[in-house]
């Protein structure tokens, strides 16, 4: 029996791997086949109790994710969210020391800034090539990309601190995605992307008043000192804003002493950037950001003494300084408009739900309890001592879940690409993760893809539509119950960024169920309505576990 368990899991592993062709936002556009259900044979039970409920999760804390959301994304069964951010800078050459000779003593100019460019890469990716021309598609973008909303970045004047004075043993300070009411009112009210609408380089307010995620390639003109001939610098796309001279003169070059010193000391002197998207009319899109990534490069001139047989000459020379995004963050999160059918399933955590709203970032999760009550008081579930006492061999056990399409049918075309299930109790993964192998060289984010939690779509003449459902594998977790005697726990389920990350994010206001959720839903903008437990629900669409087995000799 153990064989055909074994060649069942190789054979899924098999068609699951060719079909885990895509990553990120394409897997959205290319979606997966279903794969067929052949069990060989095994007996299938469906009888094992199931009970879901929802849970709102609240405001979280988001501070120091991988990546960042920023824009605008409206899903009508949810909601619209509002991302904002906020970002320590550091100094990429600490203590640096600007040569402001005086000009009456040497007839020199002082130290002057050209420019201050502000730069935070896209997930993008080279769709063809014609020359010297590139044509890139974005990632990891919701909505319409050249929908435009604005887009103003202040200095801020929160500090970010590295550790919480209340707490003991330094444990790290948290900051929550409710708090962008607080930054916005600690910034320091002056725009620093305030290009004029008729400055060429804004072109029509694309870096402030008419922001959009542009998937064209830069194209920065390069004079040739030779024979000043112009040529261009191409380079990918980017969030790319030309920021406030003045406001950086006295911020770096005028620094008091001191505040350059050292990082330490420069994080408290300047505190940061804010970047605040605000609605102009239209829809907005939302993006995924690298701003760990990022940099603020400062393009300044100054004179360069040198001694050239016994004389003093002084030359003019370009430099640069780099700051980069690479301190404490928060990830900001406005909900508004939210949905009346989500607010009242959330709003009720008692009672067992027809549908499931599965939501990320400061959203919402399912809580599930699989095989029923303890009428005996044991420490173990009736129906768990029942397979016992039948002696069956467990082959495979999985929930699956499955889209409602029509509570879904309003929304835009982005569905999750991916479900968590974890143990809720401890906050920790499931065995079935942590023993899953599987793995995806290509796209990591399909690693565990026997353990799954995959969408699986319709495919209409070759092409992937909505999603149709999604299937967890808990075999070895329902093995341990029944051999093994393990704790029946609770479990979470929650949409996900990516598989790979398993930490946990506190709840601003812990609730009955959890003090806390998988942080890799806190990044996921996105949201989805599965069908639940509650008996009101069509048989063929309820939330069930399925159990194939072997029954002994």
């Amino acid at each position: 029996m153990f064989k055909k368990s074994f060649l069942q899991q190789f054979a899924f592993g098999l068609m699951a791997l060719s079909l885990l062709v895509s990553c990120d936002k394409d897997f959205n556009e290319i979606g997966t086949d279903i794969v067929g259900d052949d069990h060989f044979g095994f007996d299938k039970y469906t009888g094992a109790t199931v009970k879901a409920y929802n849970q709102k999760l609240g405001p979280i804390a988001s501070n120091n994710l991988p990546i960042n959301p920023l824009g605008f994304y409206q899903n009508p069964a949810f909601g619209t969210t509002q991302a904002n951010f906020v970002t320590q800078v550091e100094l990429g050459t600490t203590n640096p020391q600007f040569n402001n000779i005086d000009p009456e003593e040497y007839d020199t100019e002082p130290t002057a800034i050209d420019s201050v460019v502000l730069e935070v890469p896209y997930f993008s990716k080279v769709v063809s090539r014609t020359g010297r021309v590139t044509t890139y598609k974005l990632d990891s973008i919701y909505g319409n990309p050249e929908s435009k909303f604005r887009l103003s970045v202040y200095q801020s004047n929160y500090y970010l601190r590295d550790l919480d004075p209340d707490q003991s043993l330094g444990q790290q300070q948290l900051f929550y995605t409710d708090m962008d009411a607080e930054i916005n009112n600690f910034k320091v009210p002056t725009l620093l992307n305030d290009l004029p609408l008729s400055d060429p380089r804004n072109n029509g307010g694309r870096q402030n008043e008419a922001f959009f995620y542009d998937k064209n390639e830069h194209m920065t003109p390069i004079v040739d000192a030779e024979d000043n001939s112009v040529d261009s610098l191409r380079s990918a796309p980017s969030m790319r804003l030309n920021l406030n001279k003045e406001v950086f003169t006295n911020l770096i070059l005028n620094a008091p002493s001191g505040q350059l010193a050292n990082n330490q000391v420069f994080k408290n002197y300047f505190r940061g950037l804010y970047f605040k998207t605000e609605s102009t009319g239209n829809p907005g899109s939302m993006a995924m950001l690298n701003f760990k990534g990022g940099k603020i490069t400062i393009y300044y001139n100054e004179d360069q003494k040198t001694i050239d047989e016994g004389q003093t000459v002084f030359t003019r020379v370009n430099k640069t300084l780099l700051l980069n995004f690479t301190g404490n963050t928060v990830s900001l999160l406005n909900n508004s408009n939210e949905n009346p059918d989500y607010l009242n399933a959330t709003a009720n955590t008692t009672q067992e739900a027809a549908r499931l709203y599965l939501k990320g970032g400061q959203g919402a999760m399912a809580v599930i309890d699989v095989f029923g009550a303890d009428a005996d008081n044991n420490g173990i579930a009736d129906e768990i001592e029942a397979i016992k006492a039948n002696g069956w061999m467990i082959n495979e056990a999985n929930l699956t879940f499955y889209v409602d399409q029509t509570a879904m049918n309003n929304t835009e075309t982005y569905e999750p690409n991916r479900i968590f299930l974890f143990d809720l109790n401890n906050k920790t993964q499931l065995v079935d993760y942590i023993f899953d192998g599987s793995s995806n060289g290509t796209y990591p984010k399909f690693n565990k893809f026997i353990h799954g939690g995959i969408i699986e779509k319709e495919v209409v003449q070759g092409v992937a539509g909505r999603g149709l459902k999604y299937k967890i594998r808990i075999t070895n977790h329902v093995r341990n119950l029944i051999s093994r005697d393990s704790t029946n726990v609770r479990l979470g389920l929650v949409v996900t960024e990516n598989i790979n990350n398993v930490g946990f994010s506190k709840l601003k206001t812990p609730n009955a169920s959890t003090l806390s959720a998988p942080s890799m839903s806190v990044l996921n903008p996105l949201g989805t309505i599965l069908y639940g437990s509650d008996p009101s629900v069509p048989e063929d669409k309820r939330l069930k576990l399925e159990i194939y087995y072997t029954k002994p000799d």
